[in-house]
């Protein structure tokens, strides 16, 4: 007699959970399954039962990652000022990288070329969701010759960026959150200003702008972590 599908769902969920706790502590790459099997109270055959194999469990974390923030974006109302809504949407994925250090990874930083095919789906609905808040931008002429899907991956961008350096401790000066304002609403209100001339690429040099950045942060020299750093409890 085969299993309730409730039942195969409900140990699924317990899983990724495991498994996203294991991530934030540990890393992608330290990723045991039977250590998530444990965790959950089950055996490594459940893992290879509902998921097949260690990249799929990773893929999943992937999907639950993306389809956290193609839930959590569009459920933001908008206003009648669509800079403040884009800030908003910056905001959102800021909670998501905080609340959830170990799918962030999955998703945006340590995605594996064997584990990236699975959650590609969920990542492209995910975008289009992000896109229809830089719509109103382009109705009024405020993306310069950018289309919405262009301001919207720049926005991504940016806000993976961000989401990075604060999840490495990096210091976020005044404060993280007044920096994640200040940051997108630059993006957004400089979609407006006309291009840069191009410029003589031997004038510039990697050290130099490289000393600028890290002048006051030299955590950016340091090596990447195998994931990022668990968020402490509030």
């Amino acid at each position: 007699m085969s299993r309730p599908r409730e039942h195969d769902q409900q140990l699924a969920q317990a899983l990724l959970d495991a498994a996203e706790r294991r991530i934030a502590a540990d890393g992608v790459d330290a990723l045991s399954l039977r250590a998530v099997a444990a965790d959950a109270g089950t055996t490594t055959r459940a893992v290879y039962t509902l998921f097949g194999s260690k990249n799929a469990l990773v893929g999943a974390l992937g999907v639950r990652a993306m389809e956290y923030l193609g839930r959590e974006v569009p459920a933001s109302t908008p206003s009648d000022d669509p800079v403040a809504d884009v800030v908003a949407a910056g905001l959102v994925f800021r909670g998501f990288a905080l609340e959830h250090p170990a799918l962030y990874s999955v998703a945006f930083h340590r995605a594996s070329a064997a584990a990236w095919p699975l959650f590609r789906d969920a990542a492209a609905e995910a975008f289009g969701a992000l896109q229809l808040w830089f719509e109103p931008l382009a109705a009024q002429g405020l993306l310069g010759d950018r289309t919405a899907s262009a301001a919207a991956l720049q926005f991504d961008a940016l806000c993976e960026g961000i989401a990075w350096m604060e999840l490495r401790g990096n210091p976020l000066r005044p404060d993280p959150e007044s920096f994640w304002r200040s940051a997108v609403t630059a993006l957004v209100t400089g979609f407006t200003s006309p291009p840069l001339p191009p410029s003589d690429p031997t004038r510039h040099r990697c050290a130099g702008i490289g000393s600028r950045l890290t002048a006051d942060a030299p955590e950016l020299d340091q090596p990447q972590h195998a994931g990022p750093r668990p968020v402490p409890d509030h």
